[in-house]
């Protein structure tokens, strides 16, 4: 067995008309997030890291904005595809942690639904899996409510055949 470590980042710009997702749950706004998929920039930054952690590409690379299947995607689709990938190169996510920074809408509420949604769907236990709000401070971007950024980390245990 050997243990592989992943990083992965991403953010969306506030967008009015569409659906606010976070890890797959449908979170009440008045605004979503713009992306070629449903933007659920948790989502996105937790398939970064793990296929950065198993180097089998990014997130880009297997669902490109270029290609229309991915036009407005659900992400968890998504990162089930990218479960089932890890599972046929031997991998088996050991956790997850990861963090949303917005400033709104308040995430505390919904953080227990979205981390159920998640264990579910990388097919570990809830305690494998960590999702913490944070603002930033009405700083930057984020600070001024334009969008959302998620950081995401994971630890893959590799089968050595």
């Amino acid at each position: 067995m050997a243990f592989r470590i992943g990083i992965g980042y991403d953010s969306h710009r506030f967008l009015e008309g569409r659906d606010f997702v976070i890890g797959g749950i449908k979170i009440p706004f008045e605004k979503g997030l713009l992306g070629h998929s449903d933007g659920d920039v948790l989502t996105h930054a937790i398939i970064d890291a793990l296929l950065g952690a198993s180097h089998l590409g990014n997130i880009g690379k297997l669902f490109p904005d270029t290609n229309k299947n991915f036009k407005s995607a659900n992400s968890i689709k998504l990162l089930r595809k990218v479960v089932e990938l890890l599972k046929a190169n031997n991998f088996r996510i050991v956790n997850v942690d990861s963090t949303i920074i917005l400033e709104k809408p308040k995430m505390s509420p919904w953080i227990d639904k979205v981390e159920k949604s998640l264990s579910n769907v990388l097919e570990i236990p809830l305690t494998g899996i960590s999702v913490k709000p944070k603002t930033n401070e009405h700083m930057g971007f984020i600070g001024r409510d334009e969008g959302v950024a998620a950081i995401a980390i994971c630890l893959l245990e590799e089968k050595i055949l």
